[in-house]
């Protein structure tokens, strides 16, 4: 049966190809949602340049038919905008002069006159409240809902392999069909594995014996970078180990590094200790530059009436990257902070020498970005059209690495099933140019009060 979905304007703003997703339904925009458009339209950033989006979709429609009786789209729906309805009463506590109930007019209004079920589409959750308060059906949009974080890709597993299969791990490799896993229940099954999926594998007569792999061509293969020790940083657990192997791989093997977890699992450290190691303790020439972004909340808009330039506007955000580099450059615990001043100095360096660039997110769109090392921190509050403009933005060369915890995000609108971080995670699996390792809370190494919280928090 055809429906009537209302879609709101932080929908749009977010996914503007939203309004082509509701197959041979019927789209219908409130009088409200195009006002707010029409005032989002000159903002900075992924806001304005998504509504501008909508509009020039709006504008094609509008050539080819009446917008208010309605106009076909590809998918054998209709679009159209509602302007009636201003009669419809509310209860005396929403006031008129409120967008959101301007739109919650538009939704009681269809209802009283149409047969089809009508749906509110909206990202706020206390319009949603108020839509069921009135007996108006509200939902989220669901196209780019990813499933939920404990059941997202994690990109490691734990498999057993026959005594004399395990013997030759080294050297061949054990071919998919020797290994299994084991249930709660302690009985065996086959495991659906994913290429470039990383494996602690044990020997099944002798759990002691384990080795680290990775899947790859039908085959569990032995990881190519396990004694390395890139800037000087030794790997402390399995996990790290699966970083840095996908870290330390070239971009024409590895171009995309995906990689979740809790705070202090070392994920931004590793990245930048990989990265310098490649442009300077041995130059490989793989990279120019290491660029770092680090999204925030307040990038999409507000980044512009910051004072100062650039470099000033975006520095705040970028001091989590200055603790990390302050822990690579000096490896001595014991002296790292003797000289302060010398420490800062070598820092500045590298920044002098643009070794290592850091630069709003607002700024990547539209680039071709060549031969990079491209670090986007904090990726969970991206959305996933931003993250699909990031991964694009990818030239010859060039190597990205998002980092993020689902559990940590600061953008309205966002959650651990629609931010950009889990987004690529789950549509990137399987493909043999995207390397993913999820960090695990028992491989937290920020110290032993950081540990303690994780397990008790």
């Amino acid at each position: 049966m055809v429906k009537i979905y209302v879609i709101d304007t932080n929908i749009l703003l977010q996914a503007p190809y939203a309004i082509e997703s509701f197959e041979d339904n019927s789209v219908v925009l409130p009088m409200a949602v195009l006002e707010e458009l029409d005032h989002f339209k000159k903002a900075e950033g992924e806001i304005g340049a998504n509504a501008r989006r909508v509009i020039r979709y709006l504008e094609q429609l509008r050539q080819k038919g009446d917008l208010i009786k309605g106009v076909p789209n590809d998918s054998g729906g209709v679009i159209r905008v509602e302007k009636n309805f201003v009669n419809v009463k509310l209860p005396e506590d929403l006031s008129d002069e409120v967008m959101d109930n301007r739109i919650l007019r538009v939704c009681l209004g269809l209802a009283e006159i149409c047969a089809e079920q009508v749906i509110l589409v909206t990202k706020d959750l206390l319009l949603r409240i108020k839509a069921q308060l009135l007996g108006i059906c509200a939902e989220d949009f669901t196209t780019d809902q990813v499933l939920e974080h404990e059941n997202q890709y994690s990109g490691r597993c734990e498999l057993y392999a026959p005594e004399e299969n395990f013997k030759e791990f080294k050297k061949k490799g054990i071919p998919l069909e020797y290994v299994y896993a084991v249930d709660g229940q302690g009985e065996k099954y086959v495991p659906e594995l994913i290429e470039n999926q990383f494996v602690i594998l044990k020997a099944d007569q002798s759990v002691k014996k384990t080795h680290l792999g990775r899947v790859e061509n039908g085959f569990i293969r032995k990881l190519e970078y396990r004694k390395s020790q890139p800037y000087g940083i030794s790997p402390r657990n399995s996990g790290q180990y699966f970083l840095q192997e996908a870290l330390m791989q070239p971009a024409s093997k590895a171009p995309l590094v995906i990689v979740k977890g809790m705070a202090g699992t070392s994920k931004t450290f590793y990245s930048l200790a990989v990265g310098l190691e490649k442009l300077l303790n041995h130059p490989t020439g793989e990279y120019r530059r290491i660029l770092i972004c680090r999204p925030n909340a307040q990038f999409g808009d507000d980044i512009g009436f910051l004072p100062g330039d650039e470099q000033e506007k975006i520095s705040p955000l970028m001091r989590p990257i200055i603790d990390n580099l302050e822990q690579l450059i000096d490896s001595s615990e014991e002296d790292r902070y003797a000289d302060e001043e010398e420490l800062q100095g070598k820092i500045e360096e590298i920044f002098a020498r643009e070794l290592i660039q850091t630069e709003a997110l607002n700024y990547i769109r539209g680039r071709s970005i060549v031969k990079t090392y491209l670090i986007i921190d904090e990726a969970q509050n991206t959305t996933p059209d931003q993250i699909k403009g990031i991964i694009t933005r990818a030239g010859k060369d060039t190597k990205i690495i998002l980092l993020g915890d689902p559990n940590q995000i600061d953008r309205p609108f966002l959650d651990e099933r629609t931010n950009g971080l889990s987004y690529a995670s789950e549509h990137m699996k399987g493909s043999p140019l995207c390397w993913q390792i999820t960090m695990s809370a028992e491989e937290c190494e920020r110290s032993g009060l950081a540990m303690e919280a994780a397990r008790r928090l």
